[in-house]
């Protein structure tokens, strides 16, 4: 049993769909919550005006009665055809991160199911512009917005309470530092991804870059952001991605006429300084989402009280929370 996301609709169609599969039965879900995360989407320091001038309005068609799930696909957001192929427009419709609406909405309902095993999953940026500060992060913004240009950024999402033994050594697709980062880095802008300290380890040498275990079977150092071997080893679950510069700039680049194939210049367009605020709650409903994958495949259960039921038993028999 595992849990499935299927999404179609353009960025400025009338709506867009999400139809997520694979939800124990009896779950409770707070639409005020999901609601609340599409709000968290379109805030940030350098969004455009834009941001203010649209709603995301919520509407569940199935799926879900009383505020409980059915153990049937959930839909929200019900809308259109998927591509075109008579413009680039149809192209860039899909690619647009609006469609990273549908994601939050369904990223929710993944922490919702997350909660009931005690496990919690936050995002916030760390780095924009090159800034690490919130005050460098305005003074930043505020340069690119008088330059008409755009920045990037990094963000982390920290997973806390995930038990040891999600994910698997055995095959790529199990891994769950593979699935974390596919997750990721299928996120529009995203241009690259670490779990834990990433990179810097390869710039340590093996005595210094391994967290090393102690008698309560704890670890005093989180260098592997809570992942060995592809398995969550118990510890918080710790991951970044770096975003791109958003490319709409108000000071259009270099491009080319496609039907001419004379130099030409990008059409000016309405656009944020920065998203990096934004992709934190994304990517906050990414590593949600994988998570709770994750635990749907290990854990089962036709019913939530299953779901949960086997969580415990699994905890019990590890002896988990720790003991010495």
């Amino acid at each position: 049993m595992t849990l499935t996301l299927t999404t179609a609709g353009e960025s400025h169609g009338p709506a867009l769909v999400a139809i997520v599969g694979g939800l124990p039965a009896g779950l409770r879900l707070d639409r005020d919550a999901i609601a609340a995360d599409l709000h968290r989407r379109r805030q940030g320091y350098g969004r455009s005006p834009r941001q203010k001038l649209e709603e995301d309005e919520l509407e569940v068609l199935a799926g879900l009665r009383h505020g409980l799930t059915l153990g049937t696909p959930l839909a929200d957001l019900a809308g259109t055809l998927k591509f075109g192929h008579d413009d680039v427009r149809n192209a860039l419709e899909r690619a647009s991160a609006r469609q990273t609406a549908v994601h939050v909405a369904a990223g929710t309902v993944a922490k919702t199911l997350l909660a009931e095993i005690g496990v919690s999953v936050s995002g916030r940026p760390v780095e924009i512009g090159g800034a690490d500060t919130e005050a460098g992060w305005k003074d930043a913004t505020d340069a690119a917005r008088s330059e008409r240009d755009t920045l990037g950024g990094v963000v982390e999402v920290v997973a806390d309470g995930v038990p040891p033994g999600l994910g698997s050594y055995a095959d790529k697709p199990d891994r769950l530092d593979a699935r974390l980062a596919a997750a990721l880095m299928g996120i529009q802008a995203v241009k690259g991804v670490e779990i834990g300290k990433g990179f810097a380890l390869a710039r340590m040498r093996g005595s210094a870059a391994h967290d090393e275990i102690e008698p309560d079977r704890g670890r005093l150092t989180n260098r592997a952001g809570g992942i060995e071997g592809g398995i969550a080893n118990g510890e918080p679950v710790v991951v970044r991605a770096a975003m791109k510069p958003l490319p709409t700039l108000m000071r259009p680049l270099r491009s080319v006429d496609l039907a001419t194939g004379e130099p030409g210049e990008a059409l000016v367009e309405r656009s944020d300084v920065q998203a990096v605020e934004a992709l934190a709650v994304v990517a906050e409903a990414a590593v949600a989402w994988e998570l709770a994958r994750a635990a749907r495949d290990k854990f089962g259960g036709d019913a939530i009280v299953d779901f949960v039921g086997a969580h415990a038993a699994y905890l019990e028999r590890i002896a988990w929370p720790r003991t010495p």
